[in-house]
C-alpha cells in the first residue's frame, strides 16, 4: 500500500510511498492540474495507484469524520 504513516517524516502526516508528498497535496494536486499528463510532467514520480490510494484514503478519512459526527 503506498499511503504510509511515519511519525518522523512529514509531521506524521499520511504520506504516499516515501516521495515526500502527503496524501493533502496529491488531493491539492489533483484540484490544481486538471490534465492528468500535465500532473505526471510535473511529478513524473506519481504513479496512477498513488494518486488512487490517496484519493481512498481521503475518501475513507471522510467518511470516519462524518459517522463521527453523526453519533
Amino acid at each position: 500500500m503506498p499511503i504510509t504513516i511515519n511519525s518522523a517524516q512529514m509531521n506524521g502526516q499520511p504520506g504516499v510511498r516515501n516521495l515526500r508528498l502527503t496524501v493533502r497535496r496529491v488531493i491539492e494536486l489533483l484540484a490544481v492540474y486538471l490534465d492528468r499528463n500535465e500532473l505526471r510532467g510535473e511529478y513524473p514520480e506519481l504513479e496512477d495507484e498513488d494518486i488512487r490510494q490517496s484519493l481512498a484514503y481521503a475518501a475513507s478519512y471522510l467518511e470516519d469524520r462524518s459517522t463521527a459526527f453523526s453519533l
